[in-house]
């Protein structure tokens, strides 16, 4: 197998994607990554593909990782035309896929790369991880031009939003198959060590309520949203803290900075119980030192990992009503319109509410656990395997003349 990413930098669909591969690796499949960047800036911070921690799971399980070597976003780099490859770029593309039996895209941004003429003809599975297809720039053409070729064999939608989301925007309901996000249950459970460790190290006393939001600092997460909730939350949470981790999420960040400023005005004082921590390698940690895990996002999301692994490691989940959020959230924490007040209270009401909800959380480890999602993609692509390439649909009949 090959996977190809569009690169390695901060985000759910790499974490995710990554752990499937690492998975059934473990299960005797033999992958391959092709990255067709090497380093990008993102989020106003600059992502090296060899920093990276799904890059460095992947290369410690022994995957072998490859990269066209192209940057994005950097500055004096010229920006690489994603519709067009150089020789070089297309044999090394070309060699990597000869040697698979199945490719599979990490999200349809790497079809630009993979629809180009002249290489291997190999069976294609998509993984689809948003809900707004038509928010892709020209990726969803990318994805349409594929399963016209043929190529495409599949897509796996992480959550039913994708699912009906593609159908919509005129994928074949066919090449669409659920298999819902999972995560590894032993390193994402409640743990009383990591609570205090963490809790120690950032001076938060053990009994303060926390609340922590993981997320890139991007329009769709929307950020400003969860700083007008937190500034509500903390002035009548006078103990409480806010821990923001993700790519981004940063004190030299001049963005965040001028979000912070606004929302909080006049009560710039409580930030000091607002933590910017940047990218973190120790999610587990900071989940399980928390009492809620927050998602403000307004649009895009499916399967939000952070939800998952939040409420894996006890914090009670607190989302507004995005791609497939609701559904997870059901039964162990609270859905939120798009209102800071509200929210502020959602997060006190959960911290009220966690103790009674462990055990509800304990119960629904199996529905979100990692060893389901990989039989699921394993299954899947085992039945690619054995069946032959679709053949291209038919050109378009030409207008008759007049």
């Amino acid at each position: 197998m090959l996977s190809v990413y569009e690169g390695f930098f901060s985000g759910g669909a790499r974490i995710l994607h990554t752990d499937v591969v690492l998975g059934l690796q473990e299960g005797g499949q033999h992958h391959r990554v092709l990255s067709v960047h090497g380093e990008v800036l993102r989020e106003a911070t600059r992502q090296r593909m060899e920093d990276d921690a799904s890059y460095r799971s992947l290369t410690v399980a022994g995957v072998e990782v490859g990269t066209l070597g192209r940057t994005f976003g950097l500055p004096g780099a010229l920006a690489s035309d994603p519709t067009r490859f150089t020789g070089p770029e297309l044999a090394t593309t070309a060699r990597a896929m000869a040697g698979a039996d199945v490719i599979l895209s990490l999200k349809e941004q790497p079809l630009g790369l993979l629809n180009q003429a002249g290489l291997p003809r190999r069976p294609v599975v998509v993984g689809l991880h948003r809900s707004d297809p038509e928010n892709q720039g020209a990726a969803l053409g990318e994805l349409k031009a594929a399963i016209a070729d043929g190529t495409v064999a599949a897509c796996v939608c992480c959550a039913e939003s994708t699912r009906s989301a593609y159908e919509a925007a005129g994928v074949p309901p066919e090449l669409l198959h659920v298999i819902p996000n999972g995560v590894d249950l032993l390193r994402f459970r409640p743990d009383p060590a990591r609570r205090v460790q963490l809790r120690a190290a950032l001076g938060i006393p053990d009994t303060a309520p926390v609340v922590v939001f993981a997320a890139r600092y991007d329009a769709m997460k929307n950020v400003p949203l969860f700083l007008r909730a937190a500034r509500e939350w903390l002035r009548h949470e006078p103990d409480g803290h806010v821990l923001m981790c993700g790519a981004g999420m940063t004190e030299d960040q001049p963005g965040l900075c001028a979000d912070i400023g606004i929302a909080f005005g006049d009560d710039l004082r409580l930030t000091e119980r607002l933590h910017r921590l940047g990218v973190r390698r120790d999610m587990e940690s900071l989940y399980a030192a928390a009492d809620v895990v927050a998602l403000t996002s307004a649009w895009g999301e499916a399967a939000p990992l952070c939800l998952i692994e939040g409420m894996m490691c006890g914090a009670v989940p607190v989302s507004t009503d995005v791609g497939d959020s609701a559904a997870i959230v059901a039964g162990h924490g609270f859905v939120t319109p798009p209102d800071p007040v509200a929210i502020a209270r959602a997060w006190s009401d959960a911290v009220a509410a966690r103790p009674g909800l462990e055990p509800v959380l304990a119960r629904s480890r199996e529905r979100f656990s990692r060893t389901r999602m990989i039989a699921s993609y394993g299954a899947l692509l085992d039945r690619v395997h054995t069946e032959p390439i679709r053949p291209s649909l038919p050109e378009p009949p030409l207008p008759e003349p007049l």
